[in-house]
């Protein structure tokens, strides 16, 4: 259970902040750079689901994409070491409920002729930032893990690469099914 009782510490003060396992590390390291990331996937996630209220599949799924988020900022934020007990990761069963959502949501819309551009209903406008910023923390992830001594799992990793698909499918499924995307067209103001 967490207790937040004091939300000062001044601990960060110089600059630094603690992980999941007592190091500190600098506010511009890695891999606070990830889970920040990941936790800015999470709020504009949270500006999306104000616009969800009446589709209420897709905002369920919404609300369990962001429970898993904090899953996946745990997981970064305690560093997997040899020798020491398991906490809490994101597992396959994670990413495979997202590619099931990814197909309940994609079976109703026409195939695509073109790229979208983002835009749209608001959820769906809101959707495509959430997509850049889960793309951006993909980036991140795939970064630290390349660095020795910084593993990053594999599942985590995963989820961040189908959530960005999720976030893709569920934009075209909040334009009315993809009746309302704004498509790209090559050249236009040529």
């Amino acid at each position: 259970m967490v207790v937040l009782n004091r939300i000062y510490t001044r601990t960060g003060d110089d600059g630094t902040t603690a992980l999941g396992t007592g190091e500190r590390r600098a506010k511009y390291d890695l891999r606070i750079e990830a889970y920040g990331t990941v936790d800015e996937t999470n709020a504009a996630i949270g500006v999306v689901r104000l616009h969800t209220k009446d589709a209420t599949d897709l905002d369920a799924m919404l609300g369990r994409i962001q429970n898993d988020l904090f899953d996946l900022g745990a997981d970064l934020a305690v560093p997997e070491r040899e020798g020491k007990a398991e906490r809490l990761r994101v597992v396959a069963s994670q990413v495979e409920r997202l590619e099931h959502d990814i197909d309940a949501l994609n079976e109703n819309l026409a195939p695509l002729t073109s790229f979208v551009l983002p835009g749209g209903t608001p959820a769906a406008a809101h959707l495509h930032v959430a997509r850049t910023i889960c793309r951006r923390a993909e980036r991140v992830m795939v970064e630290l893990a390349a660095r020795p001594g910084e593993p990053v799992g594999a599942a985590g990793i995963q989820y961040m690469n189908r959530l960005s698909d999720f976030l893709f499918v569920a934009s075209r499924f909040a334009n009315h099914n993809g009746a309302g995307d704004v498509l790209w067209v090559p050249g236009q103001n040529r």
